[in-house]
């Protein structure tokens, strides 16, 4: 008879674990949105704001590393003029740099 007890008592399940484990995965969820998602989110809203602001005249940087300067802005692309009276069409969304204030050599 205590040896039945005993096993019973081993065989019952813990109350209120579930409850602990909601809580711990809505904490966990929470901290990498605010540390890990939201500032993502912002970085990428501050991106569009700068490709949407650029205008003629300004130097820029692309994601491939060619350094050129708006020559001509359009809705989806730019022209760029990295030398004297060369210039190449780029995608708004390859620009990642804005290099008008830093002098260059």
């Amino acid at each position: 008879m205590i040896l039945n007890f005993a096993l019973l008592q081993q065989a019952a399940p813990q109350q209120g674990g579930g409850m602990q484990m909601l809580i711990m995965m809505a904490l966990i969820i929470g901290v990498m949105y605010f540390f890990m998602i939201r500032p993502q989110q912002k970085k990428q809203k501050e991106l569009q704001a700068f490709r949407n602001s650029l205008t003629k005249g300004d130097k820029i940087v692309t994601i491939g590393g060619i350094y050129g300067t708006v020559a001509e802005v359009k809705e989806q692309y730019l022209l760029i003029e990295v030398d004297n009276n060369v210039k190449i069409r780029v995608d708004k969304s390859s620009v990642v740099k804005d290099i008008t204030d830093i002098q260059t050599k």
